[in-house]
């Protein structure tokens, strides 16, 4: 880590960024990274999953379960083998948390809950999402009615969410939910069966956080604080893409956040550092672990092209003769780089590794370390490589396999 004034360039359309005083190595930055992420150092386990989530400020939720669901894999890659149940229980239970827009569909911290009113009001200014109601009032009237009455329920609970088309032909009662969760009228509680479950944000959301009072201003400055925070060290780009926020959002209260302006080796684009992270050099054990490909540490494909050199798509919705690595790959970590993937998949007690890459010899012995810690946090008790890149490097991961006894 150096100092001294040098010049980076801005992108087109942003403030211009002060001269950074503070140059980074690619290296050090990277570390950086994987310190803020969690995957770098001795886990937090006694602060465990809930503590996991403040420090992330966002845990993305998606419909796909492989080994399991993405917001399950994320603590697993930070804290080891969790209890899934255990996991489920630290988002869901106390009021420690609530679903809402975020980089995506993201479990949130309940402390976060006043950040997101500046969202909160714009869908109230743009007056619906993607449905118009045939009856707002009367509509949102009856939910707000049947939560008040019954307590927390599903869209099931509801009515039903589709009027029996398509999976977009949504009934009255699924729009006017929703629409009430995203102006903060109702909050998601939990998952259940995957199925959120409603209820009244005066119920669900602690008293002291249940306002609206913060402005425009302050909520953006909290955020892209928060992000810069979880990221370590970022590019605006990388600021605005964690909570999804517009770059001018970004730029308007940038100065503002305490973040550093440095200059990173090898990136184009002025970086800013979370002044926490610049304090110590990033040292500790690194975590081998397999990645959700929605895991915040990759879920943006150009910043991780830019940090580790690494290739990530989600290739889920890509038709299957087109894809490269598989329907659901996951990236291994190991010694702070991304050194493989794997296409997992579960049959009976054997997880399978439909598809399977390693960048060098050096990653087998990871991999195969990977495969049998997730095999065993998932009840497997034996793992079977089907394809294997490249293909001379499989006797040697086997041996490594049977050596773990998987």
């Amino acid at each position: 880590m150096t100092t001294g004034v040098s010049t980076t360039a801005v992108p087109p359309g942003s403030a211009p960024a002060p001269a950074p005083q503070i140059s980074l190595s690619a290296d050090e930055a990277r570390r950086i990274v994987l310190r803020a992420q969690g995957l770098l150092g001795a886990p937090d386990r006694r602060a465990g999953v809930r503590g996991m989530l403040r420090r992330l400020g966002a845990v993305q939720l998606d419909t796909i379960s492989v080994l399991a669901r993405s917001h399950e894999l994320v603590p697993y890659a930070r804290l080891g083998p969790v209890g899934r149940q255990a996991v489920e229980s630290a988002y869901w239970s106390g009021s420690h948390s609530f679903e809402y827009w975020s980089h995506a569909a993201c479990v949130l911290p309940i402390e976060e809950w006043p950040h997101f009113a500046f969202r909160r009001r714009a869908f109230r200014a743009r007056g619906h999402r993607w449905h118009q109601m045939k009856d707002r009032e009367g509509s949102c009237a009856a939910v707000r009615d049947r939560l008040k009455a019954e307590g927390p329920l599903t869209t099931a609970g509801l009515g039903g969410g589709r009027n029996g088309g398509e999976w977009w032909d949504w009934s009255e009662s699924k729009i006017a939910v929703e629409w009430l969760l995203d102006v903060g009228e109702v909050v998601v509680t939990e998952r259940r069966g995957w199925k959120r479950v409603y209820d009244l944000a005066e119920r669900a959301v602690p008293e002291a956080l249940l306002h609206d009072d913060l402005d425009d201003r302050e909520c953006l400055r909290r955020l892209v604080a928060q992000a810069g925070a979880a990221l370590g060290v970022a590019t605006r780009a990388d600021l605005a893409d964690y909570h999804r926020l517009k770059g001018e959002q970004v730029d308007s209260v940038l100065a503002d956040t305490g973040l550093v302006p440095v200059q990173v080796q090898g990136w184009s684009r002025p970086g800013w550092a979370d002044p926490a992270a610049l304090e110590s050099t990033p040292r500790g054990r690194h975590r081998t672990t397999l990645l959700s490909p929605f895991d915040s540490l990759i879920w943006d494909r150009p910043r991780t092209e830019r940090i580790f050199g690494f290739t990530h798509r989600l290739e889920a919705y890509v038709p299957k003769p087109k894809r490269v690595h598989g329907y659901f790959a996951m990236p291994l970590l190991a010694g702070g780089k991304l050194v493989g993937r794997v296409d997992p998949a579960r049959e009976g007690t054997t997880l399978v590794a439909r598809q399977l890459s390693l960048q060098s010899p050096k990653a087998v012995e990871p991999m195969a370390q990977a495969l049998r810690e997730a095999a065993t946090w998932v009840g497997c008790d034996a793992v079977r490589v089907e394809r294997c890149t490249p293909e001379e490097l499989r006797p040697r991961l086997r041996t490594a396999l049977d050596a773990l006894g998987v």
